[in-house]
């Protein structure tokens, strides 16, 4: 069998990213792209795609209304820092901004011209602004609870401005006399939503008392009341000129009886998660979901429920519903040939995915991956696009796990395990749930299908047992799911079960739990073959080796252990991680595996050598989910943050990437020695700065400033250096500046830098401010030095001119005297200078002939005293 090349780096490409935490959000008039409000930030999302076009960062408050510009060049936003926002489109930079409001800032309109601004606040204000002068024109007071909705007459010869409130009501102001014209005070709870006729005549208004009211805009009187018999949340009109229109026609095309008032089709959605269609007249309901796409939780959890709003967007694009799960469901009218009408769901786009708890890759070529989060639904996302492609819906709590497999007839098979104590097994292609096992008495949390045969799958519980459960009696066609049985259970552990593997020839299976310790099991009867004991927090992952006979777990105790099957011994130890370690799956034939963390870590491990040989920090929270692709090896990991992320292993390109730079550092190193031999200086520093090769960099400099006579290369080569160039100039200089063989070269680089570049170009460079800092001290000392040394060599020619060794060098400043003496004078002085001249050396040679005489006598004295001592010695 032929060696697989171990994998030594992969490459993150952050794939799903959570976009939308749910409250304000603005649609542009074509559909094509969605603002969102992502707590303190605002992400401007493809809504073909979901993915995010730009980030637009705010202050550390939350933003609470947004709304664009009728032409979608401008967007207004704010929130609880009560600071009001535009912000420009095409640049994606704020360019006005202001306060108004004395509190939070709950809901935004702009007017059809897009020269004002409607805000409405948490202090029961609504403030008309001047979008262009940033001004407020109109100041309305009379709501007594917070101002949630507002929206402005589409007539531009009516100037009228609809609030609606908490405290019931929905004020009608007049913008040109500044008053209030009307109170419409017929509902009974939160007026949530408003909509206008396409006349422009009649106001919807919708609340979570379960009723629709239209009005009368011309004496503002209740025309009718339409009992829904749900909490709504949005009301949308059916315009005419679209299919829906065309479908559901008025009551007058369908009785041929002639009605006081048109009949008027809108649209509502709220806690219930679906879609019904009603016409004015009669109050009745024309169309209603027969099932809804949302997750609806049980009665008594308030928290999450259905629709929170609702869009119609133009050209028959569908309907853009709004979940509480941070999701957008667009709905697509379609007609079948047998005239019946639906609402297909077209598009799924997640904005927040929430904690991800497992996901793994579905299929044998691995184009789709089914995920877990804290919902109780599995969303399976398309590798490719990371589009939500679909929901398997059915379980009443979270999903805690899952695991996939393509059947022997070959199917792609999910098994889930949830919080609602049972089991559940899926066919992905069709979407349909195969088959519910009921039996554990607490959660499931480890889930894991056979490797071999694929015709049973085992579960661990929060009971602390484990079950096999069997896959027979699954037929192709099933239109109801089938109960699944259990072939065997057993008490496993002490505490509750984390994980559960099963070896690759379906013989073990081994289980993981918070005991500490890890069980093998022999298959089918679930007998004890082995227990791992070692480690010194909870078991969190348990995975078989695909070719040895040994087992890998990671723990809670920082660590990732490798244990022998046969005894239950630790073969291998892996310490690095510094908090616990809740995923771990082999590669490369067992050779690597990789592991995911608590802090948000993922490290690839060498399993020979006990190394880590890479470590990657791209999630922000808890890693609780990874899974390696068995064809493909492509890494996915997700975590707490709501993110998923794809890896790739960028080993072979990685390599490459290398050669390619080697080649061509070659190719650069030689292009730069044949310019110092040219003595083309520009082209020299040009490269050597390019290479990041300080030390020719400096070489460089040496010889131009050596020559002292070709500063305009040095002024040619660092004139085109930007912002970053210069900073890392600067740092060169700064490390040359601290050694006093290189000092001179770095201030005479600084000083032809202050030369090229002013002042207000220098302080935009980055961290100008440290670099400086540092140069001062090392020039300080510098020049001091230089300064101590020239007062020594002045010190030194007053010594050596006291001693008479070195003769004052006069000669050319007498020479510069004389050429302005005239010639008389000239002569006069010659006579003076030879006087003094011939006096100075006759006192010379009386000073040479004393010196001579003292010295004879000195020399009769010795001989003298040396005759005496001589006698003395005799006698």
């Amino acid at each position: 069998m032929a060696s697989v090349p171990l994998k030594k780096n992969y490459r993150c490409v952050p794939s799903l990213q959570p976009f939308y935490s749910g409250g304000a959000f603005a649609v542009s008039s074509d559909g094509s792209f969605i603002a969102c409000a992502s707590d303190e930030s605002i992400n401007i999302v493809d809504a073909s795609n979901s993915s995010v076009r730009s980030t637009l960062e705010g202050d550390s408050e939350a933003v609470t209304a947004l709304t664009l510009s009728p032409d979608d060049k401008f967007l207004f936003s704010s929130g609880h820092s009560r600071l009001i926002r535009v912000w420009d489109l095409s640049t994606f930079k704020c360019v006005r901004s202001w306060k108004g409001h004395d509190g939070p800032v709950m809901g935004m309109a702009c007017h059809p011209s897009g020269g004002y601004l409607a805000t409405a606040g948490a202090d029961k204000k609504v403030i008309v602004w001047d979008v262009a002068g940033s001004f407020a024109t109109h100041h309305f007071k009379g709501h007594q609870g917070v101002v949630s909705s507002l929206l402005f007459h589409p007539d531009p010869t009516k100037q009228i401005l609809f609030s609606a409130s908490h405290d019931t009501t929905v004020n009608v102001w007049d913008l040109d006399t500044k008053k209030r014209v009307a109170t419409l005070t017929e509902h009974n709870s939160t007026v949530t939503s408003m909509a206008l006729s396409e006349d422009g005549r009649t106001l919807l208004t919708a609340g979570r008392d379960k009723v629709v009211i239209l009005w009368n805009l011309d004496d503002y009187n209740c025309l009718k009341t339409v009992t829904t018999y749900e909490a709504l949340e949005a009301v949308c009109v059916i315009p005419s000129g679209t299919l829906l229109s065309s479908r559901f026609g008025s009551s007058k095309q369908r009785n041929g009886k002639k009605s006081k008032s048109p009949a008027i089709c809108f649209i509502t959605v709220g806690d219930r998660g679906i879609v019904r269609i009603w016409n004015s007249e009669g109050a009745v309901c024309l169309f209603e979901q027969k099932s809804s796409d949302v997750t609806i939780t049980s009665d008594d959890d308030e928290s999450k429920r259905g629709f929170t709003a609702a869009l119609l967007l133009p050209s028959d694009q569908g309907l853009l519903c709004v979940t509480a799960d941070q999701e957008f469901l667009l709905y697509s009218p379609v007609e079948s040939p047998e005239g019946t009408f639906e609402f297909v769901l077209s598009k799924r786009l997640v904005g927040n995915n929430g904690e991800i708890l497992d996901m793994k890759f579905l299929g044998d070529e691995e184009q789709f991956i089914a995920v877990a989060t804290n919902t109780e639904q599995v969303r399976v996302f398309d590798v490719a696009s990371m589009s939500c492609s679909h929901v398997l819906a059915g379980h009443t709590e979270i999903v805690m796990c899952l695991d996939t497999c393509v059947s022997s007839s070959g199917r792609t098979l999910i098994v889930t395990g949830s919080k609602d104590n049972s089991v559940r097994l899926w066919e992905s292609e069709s979407r349909c749930c195969l088959g519910v096992g009921i039996g554990h008495m607490g959660s499931v949390g480890a889930i894991a299908f056979s490797k071999k045969q694929r015709d049973f799958f085992v579960s661990g519980s929060s009971d602390h047992t484990l079950k096999v459960w069997s896959l027979d009696g699954i037929s192709d066609n099933v239109e109801k799911p089938i109960n699944l049985k259990a072939k065997a259970v057993v008490a496993a552990h002490d505490k509750d079960i984390n994980s559960v593997a099963v070896a690759p020839n379906d013989s073990l299976v081994c289980s993981g739990s918070q005991d500490r310790t890890a069980c093998v099991w022999r298959l089918p009867d679930l007998v004890p073959v082995v227990v791992l004991k070692g480690h010194k927090r909870g078991v969190w992952s348990v995975e078989f080796s695909p070719v040895d006979q040994c087992i890998l777990t990671t723990s809670g105790d920082k660590t990732i252990k490798i244990w022998a099957i046969s005894d239950g011994s630790c073969l291998k130890s892996f310490e690095g991680h510094m908090s616990s370690v809740y995923r771990a799956s082999f590669l490369t034939r067992g050779t690597q595996f990789i592991s995911s963390d608590a802090d948000g870590l993922v490290k690839l491990w060498m399993v020979k050598t006990n190394e880590c040989i890479a470590t990657y920090d791209q999630h922000e929270d808890k890693v609780w989910a990874l899974t390696v692709g068995k064809k493909t090896e492509m890494v996915a990991t997700g975590s707490g943050d709501a993110a998923i992320n794809l890896w790739y292993d960028c080993t072979a390109s990685d390599k490459e990437e290398a050669f390619r730079r080697e080649e061509e550092g070659v190719l650069k190193s030689q292009e730069l020695e044949n310019a110092v031999k040219d003595a083309d200086y520009t082209k020299a520093i040009q490269i050597a700065f390019k290479l990041r090769r300080p030390h020719k960099l400096y070489e460089c400099f040496h010889e131009l400033f050596r020559k002292r006579g070709d500063e305009k290369q040095i002024e040619k080569a660092l004139h085109d250096f930007g912002n970053e160039e210069l900073a890392v100039l600067f740092e060169y200089v700064r490390e040359w500046n601290t050694k006093p063989k290189f000092c001179h070269v770095a201030q005479f680089v600084f000083f032809n830098i202050l030369n090229i570049y002013s002042p207000t170009e220098i302080i935009k460079v980055k961290g100008i401010q440290n670099l400086l800092e540092a140069l001062t001290p090392y020039s300080q000392r510098h020049y001091s030095r230089v300064d101590r040394h020239v007062r020594n060599t002045l010190l030194l020619d007053f010594i050596l001119h006291s001693m008479a060794v070195v003769e004052p060098d006069t000669g050319a400043r007498e020479l510069n005297e004389e050429s302005l003496i005239p010639s008389d004078v000239n002569h006069e002085n010659e006579t003076r200078s030879m006087e003094e001249d011939r006096k100075q050396k006759q006192a010379s040679e009386g000073l040479k002939e004393k010196a001579a005489s003292r010295k004879r006598k000195s020399k009769k004295s010795k001989d003298g005293s040396k005759k005496k001592a001589k006698a003395s010695s005799l006698e």
